[in-house]
C-alpha cells in the first residue's frame, strides 16, 4: 500500500496544457508516473520513473502497485478515470481512502457540448473489449447513443449495424481527438458512412432513426419469437412475458435458465439492464451454439454451459432467480435449484406435460408459492375465414425463497 494515496489524474487529448494546476502539481509531484504511451508523452519530463501498461493490464496491475508501493505513484487516465475507467478498477483494488482522483472532463462531457445533447438524456455505450453487438439493446427509435469506441475500426463497425438492424437513416457523429488541437468532427447517415480513416481516439454519437420496415425490438419482455433463431424449443412470446414477471428481473443479479434452448428467457434478463448477467444450460451442443448466436444478434452476453442439469449446476456461481424450461423432472433438478438459490432468490418453473404439471403440484404442497394456467390462442386462417387456434397450455410455478 502507497505510503499516501495513489493519485489518478485524468488527462484529456489537449495534454499538459488543459491539467489544472491542483493536476500539474500532482504529475510534478510523483516519483512514478503510470500510464499508456499515449498518455505519458503529453506530460514533460520530469524525475519520475515512468512505467508504461503491460498487457493484459488487469493480470498485472495488482503486481505493479505492490512493486512501487511506498513511492509517491500518479497514475494518467483518459479524461475522468471512474467514468469507464482505471480509477474505478484502483479504487477497488485499493479502497476509496487509498485512492485520490483528480477528474478530467470526460469524452461524454465534451461530445455532448459539441453536439448540443443533454447528458442525462443520452445512453453510454462502452465497446471498449466488447463486441459491437452491444449497441443492439440501445437502438430505438429516436434515442441518442454516445458509443465509446475501441479504435479507428469501430464508427464503420456501428453504421454497418444500424443498417443491418433497419436503422440506416440514422445520423452518425465521429468525433476524434476531442479538446486536442487535432479534435476533428464529422456526420452522415449511417447507411452513407464512408470507409475512410478515423483517429483511433474517437466517440461516436448516434441519433436513432429507424426506417419504414425496421423491427421494433424494445428492452421488455416477449420479443417476437421470429426474432430468434430456433428449433422450436422457444419459450413462446406471451408465456416468455408472464414468465419473466415471475423471475423479477433486478441489475446486478444473476440468473440461471435451466434447459436453454434457444436462450430467450437468459436472453431478455441480460437486455432487461446492462449489469444484468445470466448462466443458460444447455445439453444439446448445436442448441448451445444457436443459443450463443441469438445473444449475440440481440446485443448481450450469456454465459453458456453444455451439459446436463442437475449435474452441470454444480460448481456454477450462485443465482438470484432460476428459470426452469426444460428437464424438471430430472431426478434431483428441483432440489438441485432450490438449495442452490441465494436467500430472497426466484425460482420459475413452466410446465407443459402431465408430468411436469404432477411434479409442479407436489412442490408447490411442499413450498408454497404462485401457480398459474395459461391458455394462449391465436387467430389463425380456417379456409376463407379466421379462428382460434390454441397452443398447448403452460402451467407457471414461481416461488421465492
Amino acid at each position: 500500500m502507497p505510503a499516501e494515496p495513489l493519485t489518478v489524474v485524468g488527462i484529456g487529448a489537449d495534454g499538459w496544457e488543459g491539467l489544472s494546476p491542483v493536476a500539474q502539481a500532482a504529475v510534478q509531484h510523483a516519483e512514478v508516473l503510470m500510464g499508456s504511451v499515449r498518455q505519458l508523452a503529453l506530460v514533460p519530463d520530469s524525475s519520475a520513473e515512468r512505467v508504461a501498461w503491460p498487457s493484459p493490464l488487469s493480470e498485472s496491475l495488482p503486481g505493479l502497485l505492490e512493486e512501487y508501493g511506498g513511492r509517491r505513484v500518479c497514475v494518467l487516465a483518459s479524461g475522468d478515470p471512474t467514468f469507464h475507467g482505471i480509477g474505478t478498477t484502483l479504487t477497488r483494488l485499493l479502497g476509496a481512502d487509498a485512492v485520490h482522483v483528480i477528474p478530467h472532463p470526460s469524452s461524454v462531457s465534451l461530445a455532448c457540448a459539441r453536439l448540443g445533447w443533454p447528458q442525462d438524456q443520452v445512453q453510454v455505450v462502452s465497446l471498449v473489449g466488447r463486441p459491437v453487438e452491444h449497441v443492439h439493446p440501445h437502438v430505438q427509435p429516436g434515442r441518442r447513443l454516445l458509443v465509446l469506441s475501441w479504435g479507428a475500426h469501430t464508427p464503420a463497425e456501428v453504421a454497418e449495424l444500424l443498417v443491418s438492424r433497419g436503422y440506416g437513416s440514422s445520423e452518425l457523429t465521429v468525433l476524434e481527438q476531442l479538446g486536442g488541437p487535432s479534435e476533428r468532427v464529422r456526420t452522415g447517415r449511417a447507411a452513407e458512412w464512408p470507409a475512410d480513416d478515423v483517429d483511433a481516439l474517437n466517440v461516436i454519437g448516434v441519433l436513432c432513426q429507424a426506417d419504414a420496415d425496421a423491427a421494433l425490438l424494445p428492452t421488455v419482455p416477449g420479443l417476437p419469437d421470429d426474432a430468434y433463431e430456433s428449433d422450436g424449443q422457444l419459450t413462446k412470446r406471451e408465456v416468455r412475458a408472464v414468465t419473466m414477471s415471475r423471475l423479477a428481473p433486478i441489475p446486478g443479479q444473476l440468473l440461471w435458465d435451466v434447459g436453454g434452448g434457444a436462450g430467450s428467457i437468459a436472453i431478455e434478463w441480460s437486455r432487461h439492464h446492462p449489469t444484468c448477467r445470466a448462466i443458460a444450460v444447455e445439453r444439446d451442443p448445436d442448441r448451445a451454439k444457436r443459443l450463443d448466436r441469438n445473444a449475440a444478434n440481440l446485443g448481450v452476453t450469456v454465459t453458456t454451459v453444455v451439459g446436463a442439469a442437475p449435474a452441470a449446476l454444480a460448481e456454477l456461481e450462485a443465482p438470484d432467480a432460476i428459470f426452469v424450461g426444460g428437464g424438471a423432472t430430472a431426478p434431483g433438478m428441483i432440489d438441485a435449484c432450490w438449495n442452490a438459490l441465494r436467500p430472497g432468490g426466484r425460482l420459475v418453473l413452466n410446465g407443459v406435460t402431465l408430468e411436469t404439471e404432477a411434479l409442479i403440484a407436489q412442490w408447490y404442497g411442499v413450498l408454497g408459492g404462485d401457480l398459474v394456467r395459461l391458455d394462449v390462442q391465436r387467430a389463425s386462417p380456417v379456409g376463407t375465414m379466421t379462428g382460434w387456434r390454441p397452443a398447448m397450455p403452460v402451467t407457471i410455478w414461481s416461488v421465492t425463497k
